[in-house]
């Protein structure tokens, strides 16, 4: 919006000309989120406990998570809107791409808030139906694949590593987006399971898909580091600084001992949206190096449920892994920073990727 009202202006005055910059919208879109974080924050919070609107804890948890008990959740709510309005406001709305992260951003959102909704009416902890929640994950997720199919985006994929190796997938690439977006999705939904635990690399993982966006939709510097160029991609920068802004904002609130946890409103729509980045930027099979903390914890309760259908005995203490180091007796805010760390170190090994082809 402030994009289409003040570079026009540049006929005018040459300050104008600023807002052509991709860089200092994105720096913009990421103050504006974290700004909003603050002074929206506390508010929400406040009319998330006056409406009892607290975390159902399960009964086969860890013991110390009973004291959680009350706390306020849905508030992904705050990170969805600090998200979504910073990119409105400085972002290319013209921009189809845009507009796309927006709908997946604010779909899985609903899907989420439906979840989070019928554990605190009903007062249980499953929510939705897992098949609900899934079919609602995959309509949208196929409306997004079915969107860049039929407007010509380019459906082969690159492999890491290898600079002349690209995969054409023709139509197989409708179910493989499906496959990234929903999977990205529960993977980042089974992470929260702590104080700040999902946030953090989710923070983390946003950073490091707004350098891919930028450098995707630069042919340049695309061409020179021998990446798939994404024409209009770049903009996507400006979402992607508004994403890490909006999480760091709500990481203030989240963070050991939280004050609000953000449910499957939050979760969801955080996991959809990277998913949908990866997509959009040609770094699909990156995503598992970058979200390798959310990889792991979806691979341990996909091994556990196999192991214990399969041998009836269970390989870790409890899944998702976090609750089996939390039964080990690591105290959870060890378990959170600890995981904060591999995520910034296997996000710089994929940016290292860029350069080793």
């Amino acid at each position: 919006m402030l994009y289409h009202l003040l570079y026009p202006l540049v006929k005018y005055h040459t300050l104008f000309n600023v807002f052509q910059y991709i860089t200092f919208r994105t720096i913009y879109a990421v103050v504006t989120a974290l700004v909003l974080s603050f002074l929206i924050g506390p508010y929400i919070i406040r009319k998330l406990s006056l409406m009892q609107i607290g975390q159902v804890i399960r009964n086969d948890g860890p013991a110390r998570h009973l004291s959680k008990e009350g706390t306020p959740t849905m508030g992904g709510i705050i990170i969805l809107f600090c998200i979504i309005v910073p990119t409105l406001l400085w972002a290319n709305l013209k921009n189809p791409y845009v507009w796309l992260l927006i709908t997946v951003t604010a779909g899985f959102g609903i899907v989420g808030f439906i979840d989070d909704y019928k554990k605190w009416a009903q007062k249980d902890s499953r929510g939705l139906r897992p098949s609900h929640k899934l079919l609602g994950q995959c309509i949208i997720a196929l409306g997004a694949a079915l969107f860049l199919y039929f407007t010509g985006f380019n459906t082969s994929i690159t492999v890491p590593f290898f600079k002349n190796v690209v995969i054409a997938m023709g139509w197989v690439y409708i179910p493989f987006v499906i496959l990234v977006i929903v999977g990205a999705s529960n993977a980042v939904n089974l992470t929260d399971g702590l104080d700040g635990l999902a946030i953090g690399p989710i923070t983390i993982a946003a950073a490091t898909y707004m350098l891919f966006t930028y450098l995707t939709g630069h042919t340049k510097i695309a061409n020179y580091l021998q990446i798939m160029y994404v024409p209009n991609s770049g903009e996507l920068t400006i979402f992607a600084g508004a994403m890490v802004g909006a999480s760091l904002g709500f990481l203030w609130f989240n963070s050991y001992p939280a004050q609000v946890f953000m449910g499957d409103v939050g979760s969801l729509a955080l996991g959809g949206t990277l998913g949908t980045l990866a997509i959009i930027t040609k770094q699909e099979i990156l995503l598992v190096l970058v979200g390798g903390v959310f990889v792991v914890e979806a691979l341990s309760v996909i091994f556990q449920v196999g192991s214990f259908k399969l041998r009836g005995k269970r390989i870790f203490r409890m899944a998702p892994i976090h609750h089996h180091f939390e039964l080990n007796g690591w105290p959870e805010p060890k378990i959170i920073v600890r995981f904060w760390i591999i995520s910034i170190i296997l996000s710089l090994i994929a940016i290292s990727t860029l350069k080793l082809r």
